[in-house]
């Protein structure tokens, strides 16, 4: 149970999406920590992995970045989700649902009579 999951291929650019739709703008650090509260701490991020995710979202136009101060008076770079990234994130989180629904028809069929 402490083992750490890995982030599935395509799924880190949609809980980026998300944690911005619902918490709004975020720095790094920020997004980092509510994708793993968000998963009970099974995910562990590392940077190496978060920040050319969040380049390419930006470099796509899903994401806006600015600099702010953060609450601890230190410059850091807010991202924040664009009217494309909205559109990406329900296009990513329908298809999501459909491969879900997909692979629970087939990890839990249903008996013939």
């Amino acid at each position: 149970m402490g083992d750490k999951l890995d982030i599935k291929q395509g799924t880190l650019a949609l809980m980026i999406l998300k944690t911005l739709e619902v918490l709004g703008p975020l720095h790094g650090y920020g997004v980092a920590r509510r994708i793993e509260e968000t998963s009970g701490n099974r995910l562990k991020l590392n940077y190496g992995t978060l920040y050319p995710a969040l380049v390419k979202l930006e470099q796509e136009g899903f994401i806006r970045a600015d600099w702010r101060k953060s609450e601890n008076n230190r410059r850091a770079k807010y991202y924040g989700l664009t009217a494309a990234g909205r559109k990406q994130l329900a296009r990513e989180a329908r298809e999501w649902s459909e491969t879900a629904d997909l692979m629970s028809a087939f990890l839990s069929p249903k008996r013939e009579a």
